[in-house]
């Protein structure tokens, strides 16, 4: 029996009216286009947001390629830089509260998820302001008496900046104070389910100190703001975080202009069950990597390749464990697991589960809709599925849903082969109390990053991103500023010392 938490009581809210920023103003669209976002989890509507064009875009990204130009930022000090992005965050701590509730009304997530998420990336902005102060080159001094060579870092220029409707002010904030350490200025376009909070971010932004145009934000749909942006000669690199099939579009997009382009997709992780693990330890872990924001999280933990010996006790402790899970209202602080962020998208998950069951495979919980009292937004039960190979879609292709797979082994060597057996490479975890069992792993496994006994603990100084079919370059971290940044090397020739090359 799941654990649901009904609909609570909740004070009437004025719908957020959401406009473009362009060159340090807000704006409705030229055509006077709006879309709607009603709540996934209370079906009301929470948002009306101009629905930007091919004008808007341009509009943003002639001001973001004037404010860099010109160097009203870029030639900025770091200080200087890192000054705005520590009032930036701030400003975040200031308003944590109504950035969260906004997240939480338009994706579905638990308030206590988003408030948790949205004090995480006012760290980001504090951490890249740190980056901002410290960036440097290098310096050669050992090319001869006479020379002396130099190697500079700086901004790429103009970053058009894409990003998801699952962690909306989180994954913006793993990417816009990284550029603006860097010197870049940005044109961001968020989700069309999840614009509010990056619009909240503009505002914040623009109380901060922000020179105009140096930061722009357009709201819309993909076609045709993303597209403008991967398209345009006048944008210098795309870091865009989403679905590994939208990350192949824009990769053909921005090849027109050879753009740099940084993409955080899609992952299908395992994590991989010793049986000399403590296991209760690792179902706990199991459990929160599966159902952690509905499982619409790249990095969810939603396959388990777990040894045969134990199989069986650890699916019996997963499944204890999912009933206990709090699935419901958001907005009560006790919901751990929200609503489903579209019904195209629920249709997906079920279908991945019905199919599985088709193929031969158990649910052993879950595998339904879920009825929350109170609400009539959508909810997916927890759902644990065995019996599973790994030639069924539900073993290989990202569900990203609240739905977990279990496969079995009986060698290392066969486990790491499961853990490889996917066009995937995001993240994967693995359970064991030998240290050489862990490392061998580690070492082995196709993936940007590998916990061991644990799962999914972050901090902004690691880097981010996946190897294969999950990404190109890293977030986080000295990497994340790295991605922003352009080498040019600079040689020297001391006096006149240089023979003549025609005599």
């Amino acid at each position: 029996m799941t654990t649901i938490i009904p609909a609570v009581n909740r004070p009437q809210q004025a719908v957020f009216e959401a406009r473009h920023l362009i060159d340090g103003t807000w704006r409705t669209s030229a055509d006077e286009a709006t879309f709607d976002r009603l709540s996934p989890a209370h079906a009301d509507l929470v948002t009306t947001a101009a629905k930007g064009g091919v004008a808007e875009t341009e509009a943003a990204i002639a001001a973001a390629r004037k404010a860099f130009d010109d160097g009203r930022w870029s030639r900025l000090s770091g200080k200087d830089r890192a000054t705005v992005l520590l009032k930036v965050a701030d400003l975040i701590d200031r308003d944590r509260a109504r950035i969260a509730l906004a997240d939480t009304l338009e994706s579905g997530k638990p308030i206590a998820q988003a408030t948790s998420e949205i004090e995480g990336a006012s760290d980001l902005w504090r951490y890249a302001a740190s980056l901002a102060r410290t960036l440097s080159g290098e310096s050669h001094n050992s090319l001869g008496d006479d020379m002396l060579g130099v190697v500079l870092k700086e901004p790429v220029g103009v970053a058009a900046l894409i990003t998801p409707w699952n962690f909306p002010f989180l994954i913006v904030s793993q990417k816009l104070p990284f550029a603006l350490a860097a010197g870049c200025t940005a044109v961001i376009k968020p989700s069309e389910m999840t614009p509010s909070s990056t619009v909240i971010l503009g505002e914040l932004l623009i109380e901060a100190g922000i020179p105009d145009g140096v930061v722009n934000i357009v709201l819309g749909y993909g076609d045709p703001v993303g597209t403008t942006l991967c398209e345009s000669a006048d944008v210098d690199m795309v870091s865009f975080t989403g679905s590994t099939a939208v990350g192949k579009a824009i990769v053909s997009a921005g090849a027109g202009t050879l753009k740099k382009v940084s993409l955080e997709l899609g992952g299908k992780n395992p994590q991989v069950v010793f049986p000399d693990c403590d296991l209760d330890d690792a179902a706990d872990a199991i459990v929160f990597g599966v159902y952690f924001n509905a499982g619409e999280c790249c990095n969810s933990g939603s396959r388990i390749i777990v040894h045969e010996d134990v199989a069986d006790a650890l699916s019996e402790k997963i499944v204890a464990l999912s009933e206990k899970v709090a699935f419901g209202d958001p907005l009560d602080p006790q919901t751990k697991v929200g609503a489903i962020i579209s019904d195209t998208h629920f249709a997906k998950i079920d279908g991945y589960v019905s199919a599985a069951r088709e193929a031969g495979a158990e649910v052993r919980l879950g595998g339904e809709a879920l009825q929350v009292p109170g609400l009539s937004g959508r909810f997916y039960a927890p759902t644990v599925v065995t019996n599973v190979n790994s030639g069924m879609a539900i073993a290989r292709e990202e569900v990203f849903g609240p739905v977990l797979s279990v496969l079995t082994f009986k060698t290392i060597e066969e486990a790491i082969d499961l853990a490889n057996d996917a066009a995937y490479g995001l993240s994967a975890g693995v359970w064991s109390d030998d240290i050489h069992t862990c490392l061998a792993f580690a070492r082995r496994v196709q993936a940007g990053t590998v916990w061991t006994n644990t799962w999914m603990d972050g901090f902004s100084e690691l880097p981010f991103g996946g190897v294969k079919q999950s990404g190109l370059g890293r977030e986080l971290g000295r990497y994340g500023l790295e991605e922003y940044l352009e080498v040019k090397t600079v040689t020297m020739r001391i006096g006149r010392s240089r023979a003549p090359w025609v005599a």
